[in-house]
């Protein structure tokens, strides 16, 4: 396994014109690279990238220590109850609001997503929102509506959510800072 002084990594080579890299949810730092580029310039990529790799891992070990127990099976089948239950009326109710009609409501144990939107209008929405803050699963509701609008994250797409909820920001950082964790109870 190659590394720097600093970090060990793995690298991984391909038809890329440029290096980059990531740190995998158990810590391990990934360098892809295109597949002639000398490991020396590969190293001095890594070390220049040292603040930021470290500022990472240390965001990810705070993640790591505030991690909550998966779900049981059992967990999992009250929160799909209970988001079968409410999430249909949070779109009933915030549908009109938007404009917009709409298709199947689905509720799944999704490992990233918090929800989604069907060029069909079908909506697909987290059960671990049944563990956010009531305004957090508002937000989440409004802004897959607004997808039957703009079907993308343009600044049109964000000036709708904010039509419809207008303090709509607060929610969108909650779900950054303390979403990871709720995820990762799916595991």
């Amino acid at each position: 396994m190659p590394s720097s002084p600093l970090y060990p990594y793995t690298l991984l080579r391909s038809k890329r014109k440029t290096l980059s890299l990531q740190i995998t949810r158990e810590g391990q730092l990934v360098v892809r690279s295109p597949l002639k580029l000398p490991e020396e310039e590969i190293r001095r990529f890594v070390e220049e990238k040292s603040p930021w790799i470290q500022k990472h891992l240390e965001k990810l070990a705070a993640r790591q220590s505030r991690a909550l127990p998966p779900l049981t099976l059992t967990e999992r089948i009250s929160l799909a109850d209970a988001a079968l239950q409410e999430i249909p009326r949070r779109v009933e109710h915030f549908a009109p609001l938007a404009g917009v009609d709409y298709g199947r409501i689905t509720i799944r144990a999704q490992h990233t997503r918090w929800g989604s939107c069907s060029s069909k209008g079908n909506l697909n929405f987290n059960l671990l929102l049944m563990l956010c803050p009531p305004e957090v699963l508002d937000y989440v509701v409004v802004h897959e509506l607004c997808h039957r609008l703009e079907m993308n994250h343009s600044p049109r797409f964000w000036k709708e959510v904010e039509r419809v909820l207008p303090d709509y920001l607060p929610c969108r950082q909650w779900l950054r800072e303390e979403g990871g964790p709720l995820l990762d109870r799916l595991k």
